[in-house]
């Protein structure tokens, strides 16, 4: 079976436990209701440089490289999902959020070995909290999902 770049957490997860040895970049949803928090929220837990520009192109392009980070694994848990962007009027952002942590995920699968050379590669994870809400939108998406053992 195909590895999926999403896990849905029934309850709340200890990531040091389910994912040893992952970086685990932790994000609660009660204090990421809005774009800008979510930015802040991210920036400070996957240490960003200080010249992300907390908007959606540098976001891009820092979840696109982390080299910073010295392990080759990391992982994003999204805790309390149902607030996560919930103050947002409409899901678009939530959804170009998810759609550019799936492709991400797909690129770091990807990456050539010419490319391998340049840039430190990674496996990036989301795991996000199994919610109705969550669920619908990557089934909508035709994002693959399977639940965290």
């Amino acid at each position: 079976m195909e590895k999926t770049n999403f896990l849905l957490a029934k309850n709340e997860v200890n990531p040091a436990k389910v994912l040893p040895g992952w970086y685990v970049a932790v994000i609660d949803g009660k204090q990421a209701t809005t774009l800008k928090a979510f930015y802040e929220q991210i920036a400070q837990a996957l240490d960003f440089p200080e010249e992300f520009s907390h908007d959606l192109e540098s976001f891009d392009e820092m979840i696109n490289d982390l080299e910073w980070i010295e392990e080759e694994k990391v992982a994003i848990y999204i805790r309390n999902s149902n607030e996560w962007l919930s103050r947002e009027k409409a899901n678009d952002r939530l959804l170009t959020i998810i759609d550019l942590l799936d492709a991400t995920a797909e690129d770091w699968k990807w990456m050539d070995e010419e490319e391998e050379e340049d840039v430190s590669r990674k496996e990036l994870l989301v795991v996000i909290d199994d919610t109705p809400r969550i669920r619908t939108l990557l089934e909508d998406q035709e994002i693959p999902f399977r639940a965290l053992d």
